[in-house]
């Protein structure tokens, strides 16, 4: 019996033949075989540069008992999850996705990763791979890890798509991080050197560990979307700036955005004890913290560029502490109210 939706709503022979080649165009995007490689060859492949790890891939940041859990897997002959490697015209191997995993293997096969916590081979807590038996550091090398190698028609679009899509690692990307994979562009690549500058890095300290996750490039997105959109903004902020960051792709002020990233990183610089923090000694910054600060200053710079604040007690009020809480910190309203009250707390208003 076919569905009522189906009767209610055909779809035409048109339609089906559209659908039927764009699939087979898509199709074509992406063409793969599988091989198998021994531990030893990938390693040595990688130190060699034969395979390497893109720009839109994260940094190496998965944490001891991650690496600790994979390698123990390898050890013990558990299955794992295969890897993804890209063939390029020039012969290399870029690594779609197996990046973590890898550089684990080389950590560990060059002594540089002390096994603390095993789940089940307890008995080797305290181990690099010098101290394990010798038929087991032959073994270990000479294991096979099997890689769907992409062909080199594939694009790199595609291989970014595969990279967001799969993620199989066991520490999941962020999307400051997905970001940029998608959205690789003169736009992104001014967010990345924003990020880098150091009178923001100053004022705005995050913790290492955030620093590889990509936050400092998440905090400088959000002051431009935020301080040109905010009134817009609904509710779902990951979608938002991924719009805004897809709109200004090529076609952005990049002159007035860095003025006014610069004028706001030196304002606060020169006029908040803390900068961003919330206080002297504090190694993070709150994302509704810095959200409130900057755009707040941002905008009341735009009123007033040659602007002296006055008191900022207002810094240590209920009402400030209130509007940036983690609380409904993507709510719309919410927003608003926390950077308009820096804002006009700044102006005197």
């Amino acid at each position: 019996m076919k569905n009522q939706n189906s009767l209610a709503f055909p779809v035409s022979k048109d339609t089906r033949d559209a659908a039927e080649n764009q699939i087979r165009e898509q199709q074509k995007e992406t063409r793969y075989d599988i091989r198998d490689f021994t531990i030893e060859y990938i390693i040595q492949k990688f130190q060699d540069g034969l395979f390497f790890v893109p720009k839109y891939q994260r940094e190496f940041i998965w944490p001891q008992n991650h690496k600790e859990r994979f390698i123990e897997s390898i050890i013990l002959g558990l299955p794992v999850p295969m890897m993804f490697l890209a063939d390029l015209d020039d012969g290399r191997l870029e690594i779609v996705d197996g990046a973590q995993r890898i550089q684990t293997l080389e950590e560990f096969r060059n002594s540089d990763l002390k096994l603390k916590d095993l789940k089940i081979l307890d008995s080797l807590k305290g181990f690099t791979y010098e101290d394990l038996p010798e038929s087991q550091q032959r073994k270990f090398d000479t294991k096979a890890l099997r890689i769907v190698v992409l062909e080199d028609a594939t694009s790199a679009n595609r291989r970014k798509e595969i990279f967001n899509r799969i993620n199989t690692g066991s520490v999941k990307a962020k999307p400051s991080e997905v970001r940029r994979g998608d959205f690789e562009s003169p736009f992104m690549q001014f967010v990345i050197r924003c990020a880098s500058d150091a009178m923001f890095r100053k004022t705005c300290p995050v913790s290492k560990s955030l620093v590889s996750r990509r936050e400092p490039e998440e905090l400088v997105l959000r002051f431009f979307a935020y301080s040109d959109r905010y009134k817009v903004f609904k509710h779902d902020v990951y979608k938002f700036l991924d719009k805004y960051t897809e709109d200004l792709r090529d076609n952005f002020d990049k002159d007035k955005m860095e003025s006014e990233f610069n004028q706001t990183m030196h304002f606060v610089n020169r006029h908040f004890p803390n900068g961003f923090a919330k206080t002297k000694n504090s190694s993070s910054t709150p994302r509704v913290r810095f959200e409130a600060i900057a755009v707040g200053t941002n905008l009341a710079l735009r009123q007033n560029p040659n602007l002296t604040p006055g008191s900022l007690s207002w810094l240590d009020s209920e009402e400030f502490q209130f509007h940036t809480t983690t609380h409904a910190s993507n709510s719309a309203p919410k927003l608003k109210k926390r950077v308009e009250f820096v804002r006009d707390m700044l102006l005197g208003k």
